[in-house]
């Protein structure tokens, strides 16, 4: 399909004139600077005034005075020529890497709409490859047009994206975002250009995964995210609510939804949110423990409670003071979830450690509350085949505060996930498990194009410390005490072997407009010494009831894991009420379409019944239509 560009024409030939007439300005101005170094040798005041003239008189001479007013009036002139220069240079070349406000709009630049529309995409194919399990794909309607489908569309929107908004994999994969758009000479010579043949992508997400992780969530706010950890593979990742692809079409509606900050349908929760990860964040202290040769510590866990300094308020489990464990270690402590333990280790271990854990994890950390706030995109995360893919996906970075000179109490909450280690997602989380999963200690960096060979981004602990964290995280889920043994008995009785962690954090939110669903806003009024009102402001209203979501982190089989798992649900509860049975239905998914694991014989029949998915097939069945 051919472009036309008559609407652009203008704007093109305008933008050249402009670049040329820059180019010009720039030549005549390296031209004088030239012939003033040429002449330097002639002085301006001979013709003017005698050469045993005072220094102190010439400097005021008009001459003078004249020749240094044109000089900096020169410099003044080329530094603004090239200012002007350099910001069309990076809106022209830079921004798409680099700015993400500007990587939201640019579905508004026509060159990018006629190039998505200039000739078909691949399709995009699970990972088993089959033409029936795509996930987006071409058909024929009923008026014989040849339309982008999208099976799943509110399942996996926001991994595919649209034309709308924050790039996907859609325009990652397919050219809009690789930067191969028409040039401004192009235009003006109306030259036919032809979007290069695209080929079929296959994704290491799993159709039917992904599938049941839209069904579980359904009705709820939360996110699911699922890993295999020893080769970084995606096999699903859902945000919910989510939105369909056709709203995103209609711009009315694509700006109701991006007001309502109730639901934020438009934001992938699973990348995107910050959550307060509560006892899920123990896993992180205990990893950091490991490292440093401190998982034999033991604690004293009392009704009194942990003071962590003087002044400080007093840290109880969840039962208060009721709940007493005793002296106990890790494992135990891990099992019942004690805060009072890991509020004491993290003390003991100290922020370097800490830190050192944490960055091997892929979290940030930081000595400003400030800057861990500041949510920068992480793309370097990813295995990714171009930074287009790698940018499309980017994580928020999770973060935590670790300075040098915390205090002890702040450091406390911490080491049982509160306080300042408040700004976890449930991709690191997630991230976090898969590191304790592999077999080999590491993390590795997660991929969702099948054909990507793994990475490795840090050795987070030794193999053997690997083994023994995960037989700590299967007394989670099968143990006496396990705080989610009872959700997970069924899978245990079934012969599959699991670890885990529950988690219930607290968190203030806003109050919403049912209707708009925006924050409810409320007048507050500063005030002087005397009374008199010195300013008005709006501050959002503030629930008086604290959310309490429900986390779980999962990893199965025990052994030799195959996936590993985040499911966090705001408002659920705690965590074995809301998120454990979600992960535990997802698991017993993951079993019945053989992600588990198979013995040899069998996974060899399996492979072999598999369609091979060629992604060179594009190349000579580019217009092929599902009908």
């Amino acid at each position: 399909m051919l472009l036309l560009f008559v609407p652009e024409k203008l704007p093109a030939l305008l933008s050249l004139i402009y670049i040329g007439g820059l180019a010009l300005v720039a030549l005549l101005l390296l031209v004088a600077l030239v012939r003033q170094r040429t002449r330097r040798q002639r002085d301006p005041l001979v013709a003017v005034a005698p050469d045993d003239l005072p220094e102190e008189v010439r400097k005021r001479l008009s001459a003078t005075a004249t020749n240094r007013g044109v000089h900096a009036f020169r410099l003044a002139f080329m530094l603004l020529v090239f200012t002007v220069f350099g910001f069309h240079v990076y809106w022209a070349l830079y921004a798409a890497e680099t700015n993400e406000k500007f990587q939201a709009l640019s579905y508004k630049d026509l060159r990018n709409r006629r190039l998505a529309e200039s000739t078909l995409r691949g399709w995009i194919l699970d990972r088993s490859g089959q033409l029936d399990r795509a996930l987006a794909l071409y058909r024929r309607d009923e008026r014989g047009q040849i339309v982008r489908e999208y099976p799943l569309d509110q399942a996996t929107v926001h991994l595919l994206g649209t034309d709308r908004g924050d790039p996907g994999l859609e325009r990652a994969l397919f050219g809009v975002e690789s930067g191969a758009l028409p040039q401004a000479l192009d235009v003006v010579l109306e030259r036919n250009l032809r979007q290069p043949a695209t080929l079929d992508v296959r994704l290491t997400i799993d159709r039917e995964l992904q599938k049941a992780a839209a069904e579980q969530l359904r009705g709820r706010h939360g996110a699911v995210v699922i890993l295999n950890p020893q080769t970084g593979e995606v096999l699903a990742m859902y945000s919910n609510p989510s939105y369909s692809v056709k709203d995103a079409q209609d711009e009315a509606t694509w700006i109701r939804l991006d007001a309502d900050k109730r639901d934020s349908p438009l934001v992938n929760r699973a990348l995107g949110f910050y959550y307060i990860p509560g006892s899920t964040f123990k896993t992180v202290t205990m990893l950091a423990a490991y490292r440093a040769g401190m998982q034999d510590a033991e604690f004293v866990c009392s009704g009194n409670g942990y003071y962590a300094q003087p002044g400080a308020r007093v840290i109880y489990d969840d039962g208060g003071p009721a709940e007493v464990h005793g002296r106990i270690g890790m494992a135990r402590a891990y099992e019942v979830s004690c805060n009072q333990y890991f509020a004491q280790l993290a003390v003991k271990l100290g922020p370097q450690r800490i830190r050192e854990a944490a960055r091997a994890l892929g979290i940030g950390v930081y000595d400003d509350p400030d800057e861990a706030l500041r949510g920068r995109k992480q793309p370097e995360i990813w295995n990714a085949s171009t930074s287009a893919v790698a940018r499309a996906l980017a994580p928020r970075e999770a973060t935590i505060v670790a300075a040098d000179r915390m205090r002890p109490y702040d450091l406390a909450l911490v080491g049982f996930g509160q306080g300042y280690a408040g700004q976890m997602t449930p991709f690191e989380m997630a991230l976090v498990a898969a590191a304790i999963a592999n077999v080999e200690g590491k993390l590795m960096k997660p991929k969702i194009e099948l054909d990507r060979p793994p990475e490795v981004f840090a050795q987070a602990v030794t193999p053997q410390q690997a083994a023994e964290i995960r037989a700590i995280m299967g007394r989670v889920t099968m143990g006496a005490e396990g705080t989610a043994r009872r959700v997970f008995a069924p899978l245990t009785a079934a012969g599959i072997t699991t670890g885990g962690k529950t988690g219930t954090a607290q968190k203030e939110v806003p109050v919403y407009d049912p209707k708009t669903g925006e924050p409810v806003t409320v007048k507050k009024y500063e005030r002087d010494r005397t009374g008199r009102i010195i300013r008005e402001y709006e501050q959002v209203l503030i629930s008086p009831e604290k959310r309490i979501d429900s986390w779980f982190l999962c990893i199965a089989p025990l052994e030799r894991p195959q996936i590993v798992m985040a499911v966090i649900i705001e408002g659920g509860g705690y965590g074995a009420r809301a998120a454990a049975p979600v992960a535990a239905a997802l698991v017993e998914k993951a079993r019945d379409l053989g992600l588990l694991g198979l013995p040899p014989q069998e996974q060899k029949a399996s492979s072999n019944d598999q369609p091979r998915a060629n992604r060179t097939r594009r190349a000579r069945a580019g217009n092929r239509v599902q009908r």
